[in-house]
């Protein structure tokens, strides 16, 4: 057994390494695992990231729990099927491979999340334990590693237990490792700060703080070359001198003219610090860093760099839907790239610290980033949740986090938690209060706040007024009492709406619902039904726009995840994932996606018709027709029958963002939407169709030319649709599919909920005539061809291209 490993940084002192590839895996406890001699050669072969629950099979038995949830007013223990999405993460897990060190070296190993209770050994010996699944931790491994070079044993103890989750949270090396090598004299794992103390059009000031370690009393020079966006020097600093009671080496500089860092503009510099002592390079260390300005002003709202802005915001959970919590970076860019379409400009880690990846393609693709660890303290939310190691362990995983990520400008503010039930203690405050305190500690440029339920509780007994900024989830009722009761004069929407839908599914009669269950366990997409806790989007579009005190708001969610199936998460198998996304579980827009958009991408044109017109036995039945769009006025016609022009108005809050016609009466033809611009010119027309027979199937990739490097991935949608191209939305017929050439099926989804057939499995039936599969790039270039078929449909191939990568490097990272 021998790693494959990647090489990601080299320089003549530091090299970092990741161990991707020659791990082996078995599910389960045993003796002697740890140890360098132990036969693994039965078990399975994979590579890191790995997520082990993902591939099922889906069943309610899987940690299925009896619980009231407290945080949505429950009273009474009730059984929580598909809580954890109905896959088998409970349980002991190992890992073991083998990686090379060269002799003579500091040598760390950087786990980015191992989900949960990392045990981990080097050559048999344990080289550190971190519990909480979700953190980046890191273990100097030197002392156990053999002299000679030769190769190390590497194993690692997973476990995780039963209801210590209230969602999916993945199982395993669902996240990179790293092995970082470096002199005895060096900048330690998340060793620099970089502030930006004055921001102006004309200049900026640059502040570096690095945390030497091993000099030992000896004099350090430190050289640091900022380069701009474009790879040219823009400042320089040569200095010596000691460290002093550890505190870290300062160097300042000046940028002119700079780059500012904004999600229109997310320019990105470097800081690339190489360290001398006795004449002799030892280290060569990069930071990453954006130049960009922040403030919060009372009782007037968020500024970047000088122009006010409210968040358009989403929370997300890690899941990446059919692919697990394995991160994969393409994954994670293709969700960020159709949230950026539709105007989105933030994201709430909820209710954890991300993935290294995604904080980096937010910097690079321009989203800001509210970053939080955690969704229980002390007290507990789940049986066996992270309450258990909170006292000992939690300024310990803010410390990394605070480390990891206060030089990423994406991050523009820290959470310190969800929802947690210490929030109504009457000593919840302290706890608050320490917690902010890690953060002002460790990063004072960026405020805290905390997502807060209880409103009632939170204003009366002192915790939201602690916070720097007061995060309010849902209870839109109390945004106006909260600012006039809080010394803040700001309110956050750090959870919103929790509005719930399944894509192309669509119930009668229209009208607003809050818990509404059905016989076939979907929820309507005419964007009108939410929990009874929660609400529907147009209340918060209301609250960010009417009132200059509110902050913007992070929408609940982004995209569908696996786990927490509400309306249906108590004894409604089979239910196992979540309604309450824009996006759905197979990465395909829900209408409601569209109504985000109209609202928050008004630059662009929107012309969004719901729902469907393939309507067979409704024929004579009122059937109201939606339309979401940035335009002020549309009229409806329906073979060629005027149903008469819409305006947006005031007259209710959905009347303020939607065009609605309430007394359409359904009959198969066409359905043809016109558009007025303000000023009553004609400026742009949609028309939906009644669907024919299903004649084809369609395939339409994301991306026509992937790299090759054996991640990459291609978002393939798939529609069935009649001989004239239209969608055919009631066919959920089984596809299959094959993939040839130089790359492989990895995964497929349809968006539905309810379906249990396993994501790996190269065939699935469609959900609204639609499905999305997921194509993977090998190592070698070529041609990748897929081929999707189904009785009774004329079948579709696919071509696309996978290309070596070639980038030209002007520096030794």
């Amino acid at each position: 057994m021998a790693a494959v490993v990647a090489s990601t940084t080299v320089s003549a002192q530091r090299a970092e390494t990741l161990l991707e590839r020659g791990w082996r895996f078995s599910k389960g406890d045993f003796a002697g695992a740890a140890a360098p001699a132990f036969d693994d050669s039965k078990w399975e072969a994979v590579s890191v990231p790995h997520d082990w629950a993902i591939y099922g099979p889906f069943d309610e038995r899987n940690d299925l729990q009896e619980v009231a949830v407290t945080q949505n007013f429950e009273r009474k223990a009730t059984r929580k099927t598909g809580r954890t999405g109905g896959l088998p993460y409970v349980g002991v897990g190992w890992y073991r491979t083998t990686f090379s060190a060269p002799a003579g070296k500091i040598v760390n190993l950087v786990f980015d999340g191992a989900m949960s209770e990392a045990r981990v050994y080097v050559n048999g010996r344990e080289a550190c334990f971190w519990p909480y699944g979700y953190n980046s931790f890191h273990c100097d491994v030197t002392s156990l590693l053999h002299p000679d070079g030769s190769d190390n044993t590497l194993a690692v103890r997973l476990e995780n237990r039963p209801e210590s989750s209230r969602w999916y949270p993945g199982a395993g090396l669902y996240r990179n490792v790293h092995v970082i090598s470096t002199d005895s004299v060096r900048v330690p794992v998340w060793g620099t700060q970089v502030t930006t103390p004055l921001v102006y059009n004309e200049m900026a000031s640059v502040r570096l703080r690095t945390t030497i370690e091993g000099t030992n009393g000896r004099d350090v020079r430190v050289v640091t070359s900022v380069l701009a966006p474009d790879g040219s020097e823009v400042a320089r600093k040569d200095n010596v001198g000691k460290i002093h009671h550890g505190q870290p080496f300062e160097q300042n500089f000046i940028v002119n003219n700079p780059n500012l860092w904004s999600p229109e503009t997310p320019n990105l510099y470097r800081a690339i610090s190489t360290l001398y002592v006795d004449g002799r390079e030892v280290d060569r260390y990069v930071t990453r860093f954006g130049i960009r300005n922040i403030e919060y002003v009372s009782d007037f709202g968020f500024m970047l760099n000088g122009q006010p802005r409210k968040f358009r915001g989403v929370c997300n959970h890690h899941d990446l839907g059919p692919l697990g919590a394995a991160v994969n970076r393409s994954a994670l860019r293709h969700q960020l790239a159709l949230l950026k379409e539709m105007g989105c400009d933030a994201i709430r880690t909820a209710h954890n610290m991300p993935a290294p990846e995604l904080v980096e393609l937010c910097d690079e693709m321009g989203l800001m980033m509210m970053i939080e660890p955690f969704d229980e303290w002390d007290i507990a939310k789940c049986a066996n949740g992270y309450h258990r190691y909170f006292d000992e362990w939690a300024e310990r995983d803010m410390v990394n986090m605070l480390r990891h990520y206060r030089n990423n400008p994406c991050v523009v503010m820290w959470s310190i938690g969800n929802e947690v039930p210490t929030q109504w203690s009457a000593d919840g405050y302290k706890v608050a209060r320490m917690l902010q305190d890690i953060c002002h500690r460790e990063d004072p440029t960026r405020p805290v706040t905390c997502g807060m339920d209880q409103v009632a509780n939170v204003l009366g007994n002192g915790f939201a007024a602690l916070l720097d900024i007061p995060g309010l989830n849902y209870r839109t009722h109390l945004y106006k009492e909260a600012y006039d009761r809080l010394p803040q004069n700001l309110i956050l929407g750090s959870e919103t709406a929790s509005t719930v839908s399944s894509r192309g599914v669509y119930k009668f009669p229209v009208e607003p619902k809050k818990g509404a269950t059905y016989p076939d366990h979907q929820s309507s997409s005419y964007d009108v039904e939410a929990c009874p806790w929660s609400n529907l989007p147009d209340e918060d579009f209301a609250l960010a726009d009417d009132n200059h005190w509110t902050l913007g708001q992070f929408v609940w969610t982004g995209f569908d995840y696996l786990g927490e199936p509400s309306p249906y998460d108590t004894d409604a198998w089979p239910n196992h994932s979540s309604m309450f996304g824009i996006i759905d579980l197979a990465s395909i827009p829900k209408d409601r996606y569209y109504l985000y958009r109209s609202v928050w991408n008004r630059d662009a044109e929107t012309l969004h018709v719901l729902p469907h017109w393939t309507w067979p036995g409704r024929e004579g039945e009122v059937t109201p027709v939606f339309v979401y769009t940035n335009y002020p006025t549309a009229e409806l016609f329906v073979n060629g029958r005027s149903y008469g022009k819409r305006s947006k108005n005031d007259s209710t809050l959905t009347h303020r963002y939607r065009l609605m016609w309430m007394d359409v009466v359904y009959q198969p033809g066409e359905v043809r939407v016109v558009a007025y611009d303000k000023d009553g010119k004609a400026a742009a027309e949609r028309t939906v169709r009644t669907a024919g027979k299903p004649h084809r199937i369609e395939l339409v990739p994301n991306r026509q030319n992937l790299t090759a490097d054996g991640r990459d991935l291609a978002y393939v949608t798939l529609r069935v649709v009649d001989k004239d191209g239209n969608l055919c939305p009631a066919d959920n017929r089984l596809v299959r599919f094959a993939v040839k050439g130089a790359g492989t099926f990895r995964a497929v989804a349809n968006g539905d909920p309810t379906c249990l057939e396993p994501f790996q499995e190269p065939r699935m039936h469609a959900f609204g005539g639609m499905l999305t599969v997921i194509v993977q790039s090998g190592d070698t270039p070529g041609d990748i061809t897929l081929t999707a078929k189904a009785n009774g449909l004329k079948a579709a191939e696919l071509t696309m291209q996978s290309e070596l990568e070639f980038s030209i490097v002007d520096d030794p990272f």
